[in-house]
C-alpha cells in the first residue's frame, strides 16, 4: 500500500441512540430536511434477513450486490446502495460496507463465501448512511478503514443523528456503530492487493464533501459510488458546480464501465454518466433562472429541474432539496 495510513482500525462511537426502542419516533421527511441531511436510507418499515447475497462478477475479481432502489425500510435494512469487495492476489478490498450493521454482515458472508483471503481495507465512499454503516461488520478483521480526508470531521458532526434515526427503527443490535477511516486521502493514493493496484481519489465538494472514487487498472474499472446516479434520482449534498465538474474529470480516466452507487451493478463508462450530467445541467440553469427572475426558494423547490421528472425512480422525494441545495449554491453567483 502506498498512501496515508494513519492507523489500522478506525475508532466506533454509540450514543444514547443505543437505548432507543424500535418503537421509537420514525425520522420524518421535514426532520431530515430541517436537518440540512440527505434524505438518503432513513428507514421507515419491518423486517430482517441474514446470511450470503447474491452478487456479481462485474469484471475480473470485482463482486457487486445491486442495491434496492427505494428509500430504506426495515426489511430492507438500509441495502439500498450497491456494495462489493475486489479480490487481489493477497487480500480483498471493500468497496462500500453497507447500510447497517445487519446488511455489512451479508457481505462479510458473501466474501467469506467467495474467498478465504484476509479483508485487508474497507473504504467508505463518503458519509451517508448507506455507505457507512455496514463498516462495523469488519471491525473483527482489523481492517484499514479508507476514506476522504473530511470523512472523520463529517462523521463527528451527523454520526449520532443518522445512527439515532437507524437505531429507532432498525434496533442498536442491526444498525452498527459510526467507524472513522484510519487512511484518510488528501488527494490520491495507490492500494496494492496483490498484482492488483487500486488507485483511490479524493474529491473536491460534488455530491458530498467527502467523496472518494477508486480505479482499478487491471480491468479498467471505475468505482465511483454516488458521484455516479443510474435511474435513482440524484441527492445533492455537496456542490452542484463541483459535481459537474468532477463528472467531467472522471470521463478523462481510461475506464470502460463503472460501477455506480445507485443503479445497475455495472454500466458503459462514460456513457452512462450522461443522464447524471443532463440532470445536474438542468438543475443548474433552472435555479439560475429561477434566481434571475427573482423566484423564492420555496417555489423554485416546486419547478425547478421537473423536465427531469420521469426520468428518474424517486424524482420527487429528492429533487426539492437539490434545487434547494442548488438555489443556496447559486444565489450569490
Amino acid at each position: 500500500m502506498r498512501g496515508q495510513n494513519m492507523g489500522r482500525q478506525g475508532t466506533t462511537e454509540t450514543s444514547a441512540a443505543e437505548h432507543l426502542s424500535v418503537a421509537s419516533a420514525h425520522a420524518t421527511r421535514r426532520e431530515v430536511l430541517q436537518g440540512g441531511f440527505c434524505l438518503c436510507c432513513f428507514p421507515t418499515a419491518a423486517g430482517a434477513s441474514t446470511g450470503p447475497f447474491a452478487m456479481e462478477e462485474v469484471a475480473k475479481g470485482i463482486h457487486i450486490r445491486r442495491g434496492i432502489d427505494e428509500d430504506a425500510t426495515k426489511t430492507n435494512e438500509n441495502a439500498i446502495a450497491n456494495t462489493g469487495f475486489i479480490l487481489g492476489r493477497d487480500c480483498v478490498l471493500v468497496t462500500d460496507p453497507g447500510g447497517s450493521l445487519a446488511d455489512g454482515e451479508r457481505l462479510r458472508a458473501s466474501i467469506a463465501q467467495a474467498t478465504a483471503l484476509p479483508i485487508k481495507y474497507v473504504v467508505m465512499n463518503h458519509v451517508h448512511p448507506d455507505h457507512v454503516f455496514g463498516a462495523s461488520a469488519f471491525l473483527k478483521d482489523d481492517p484499514v478503514f479508507v476514506g476522504h480526508a473530511r470523512l472523520a470531521e463529517v462523521l463527528q458532526q451527523r454520526g449520532s443523528f443518522y445512527r439515532e434515526k437507524l437505531s429507532a427503527i432498525l434496533g442498536p443490535e442491526r444498525t452498527g456503530t459510526v467507524v472513522t477511516p484510519g487512511m484518510e486521502i488528501q488527494d490520491r493514493a495507490e492500494i496494492d492487493l496483490g498484482g492488483r493496484v487500486i488507485e483511490v481519489t479524493a474529491h473536491a465538494p460534488a455530491h458530498t464533501v467527502c467523496d472518494v472514487s477508486l480505479f482499478d487498472q487491471s480491468t479498467g474499472t471505475l468505482l465511483p459510488g454516488d458521484l455516479l446516479f443510474v435511474q435513482r434520482a440524484p441527492a445533492l449534498d455537496g456542490s452542484l458546480r463541483g459535481w459537474r465538474k468532477t463528472l467531467e474529470d472522471l470521463k478523462q480516466l481510461n475506464a470502460t464501465r463503472a460501477v455506480p452507487g445507485h443503479g445497475p451493478a455495472a454500466v458503459d463508462w462514460p456513457s452512462a454518466s450522461f443522464p447524471l450530467g443532463r440532470y445536474l445541467s438542468t438543475l443548474e440553469r433552472d435555479t439560475r433562472r429561477a434566481i434571475a427572475g427573482g423566484t423564492s426558494i420555496d417555489e423554485a423547490m416546486k419547478t425547478v429541474g421537473a423536465s427531469e421528472r420521469g426520468e428518474w425512480k424517486l424524482f420527487d422525494d429528492y429533487n426539492g432539496r437539490n434545487a434547494a441545495e442548488a438555489y443556496k449554491e447559486l444565489e450569490w453567483d
